[in-house]
């Protein structure tokens, strides 16, 4: 699954994506590692009255998505340097969300990966866009 990869292995355009369906399950033991136990994401009750409709996934749970597809692509070793994400738009509990990274640029002087990435949903609708920056190891 996780392979050793060198900075030379990588091209502008390669790109990987995780896919993965939110559960209940997943929700909950997010907001028990996290502490995030906002009402939005727990209480169908109260959610029911917000702008959603109904309750949302933590937007850091999906978001670590995108951690575990550059954990495959990148490889050991690789280290994240930052990550910026937008949030575009709400994931529900049973969505299949599809986290994918594509490199954008190559920073060969420091070894480090310029790339895409990005959260769909089954619709295809991108809900989170953002760009992550990783060092390879020499």
């Amino acid at each position: 699954m996780y392979e050793k990869k060198t900075f030379d292995q990588f091209q502008v355009g390669d790109k990987a994506t995780f896919s993965k369906t939110i559960t209940e399950a997943d929700v909950v033991n997010f907001a028990g590692i996290c502490g995030d136990f906002n009402p939005l994401h727990m209480d169908a009750e109260y959610a029911k009255n917000t702008i959603f409709k109904q309750r949302i996934a933590h937007g850091a749970l999906v978001n670590s998505f995108i951690s575990s597809v550059g954990a495959m692509f990148v490889g050991l070793g690789a280290v994240y340097i930052s990550q910026f994400s937008k949030f575009l738009a709400p994931v529900h509990i049973g969505d299949t969300i599809t986290a994918t990274m594509e490199v954008t640029e190559l920073i060969s002087e420091k070894n480090r990966l310029k790339n895409r990435t990005y959260v769909t949903n089954q619709e295809g609708k991108i809900v989170i866009d953002g760009e992550a920056v990783v060092m390879i190891p020499r």
